[in-house]
């Protein structure tokens, strides 16, 4: 008898005592489990007689009555604290102004904002969006490119390169974005029409310079692709971008070791203080290169300069963006500062279109 009194006491003691329901679950399986204090005592009756199993069998279910009782009245009791807790929690302040709502919190960083702005732009002229690795062979990034090995302009590109491979070969972080330009050549037939937005790589770092950034190049190659055609997609760009009606471009002979002839292009603005203002003023500004793809790089992509030309540009999304959005330095854009992403980021339901207004 007194071996039941000791565990109904200890029984109902840790019952009482379960902070939680896992705990009290705990309690029950002790007790009451296959191999549980009382389903172990109930398991002896079997080898009592008659009136020993009668008298010990009442005591033991008696108990085990009263721990089930106990066992539902405190799981009842952590349910309510449970839910007095949580309503405790979820009270909410009318009088409190209303809280903005989840989906108005985030913001789209201004480069995915901007290279959906020019996505917008270019589509709207017939253009695809065409996409490569990250991680580029020597041969696409440079030599197709009509760079000869040993060239200078490969060591300008201050280039990340890699271990060598099994086969020796050095594969690296792509320069610029143009070893796209190369597999959509490879990949298709003219007509194409094409850019090439995406992250490049260079080992730099300054207030307009950062070791990872990001391009958008274009190429159009055709029988007929001409610099006329090259000015007009360029104006066009140009005008729906920054939102102004009219814009004056200066092209000025430049070198590229992809397109002869190569040119920079500057645009017309207007500086005051720190704002830029184009389409007005008698200032300039460059903000891209551009050019007639060479016919090495037709050749060195399967194609015949006879038979098909075409001409190419490209500008960095970093660079326009911080013209276009008044913004001074180019590092903050990867330092995940969430105070600078609220302030020039935009809100996430905000999608540019050219009927709609590209920057919300």
């Amino acid at each position: 008898m007194s071996d039941l009194k000791s565990l109904e006491s200890e029984t109902l003691q840790a019952i009482s005592t379960a902070g939680d329901e896992a705990a009290l679950e705990n309690v029950r399986i002790a007790a009451l489990g296959k191999k549980g204090a009382i389903s172990s005592l109930l398991a002896t009756l079997g080898k009592m007689s008659p009136d020993e199993r009668r008298a010990r069998g009442a005591e033991i279910n008696q108990l085990k009555d009263q721990v089930v009782e106990a066992l539902t009245q405190r799981k009842a009791d952590l349910k309510a604290a449970a839910l007095d807790q949580r309503l405790r929690a979820e009270t909410i302040d009318v009088s409190l102004p209303a809280r903005e709502a989840p989906f108005n919190l985030g913001r789209v960083h201004p480069i995915t904002q901007v290279m959906d702005e020019l996505t917008e732009i270019f589509a709207d002229m017939g253009f695809s969006v065409a996409e490569g690795p990250d991680i580029e062979s020597d041969d696409y990034n440079f030599t197709k490119l009509n760079f000869p090995p040993g060239h200078p302009a490969r060591e300008m590109h201050d280039t990340f390169f890699l271990q060598p491979d099994a086969a020796g070969e050095r594969k690296l972080l792509r320069t610029h974005t143009s070893p796209v330009q190369v597999r959509t050549m490879l990949a298709q037939k003219p007509p194409i029409r094409v850019i090439c937005p995406g992250r490049t790589y260079r080992c730099d770092s300054d207030q307009t310079h950062t070791p990872m950034f990001h391009q958008v190049e274009g190429l159009v190659i055709d029988k007929s692709a001409h610099m006329g055609h090259l000015k007009w997609v360029l104006e066009e760009f140009c005008k729906a971008f920054f939102e102004v009606p009219s814009v004056n471009m200066r092209f000025r002979p430049s070198f590229f070791p992809f397109t002869e002839p190569s040119m920079e292009v500057d645009i017309q603005c207007r500086r005051d203080g720190h704002d830029i203002r184009f389409g007005e003023g008698s200032d300039w500004l460059e903000i891209l290169g551009c050019g007639m793809v060479h016919a090495n790089v037709l050749r060195n992509c399967g194609l015949d300069p006879n038979e098909v030309q075409g001409f190419a540009w490209g500008m960095g999304i970093d660079r326009i963006a911080m013209l276009k959005y008044g913004m001074t330095d180019l590092r903050p854009f990867f330092e995940a500062d969430v105070r600078w992403l609220n302030h020039y980021g935009f809100r996430p339901l905000d999608f540019p279109t050219l009927a709609g207004g590209l920057s919300g």
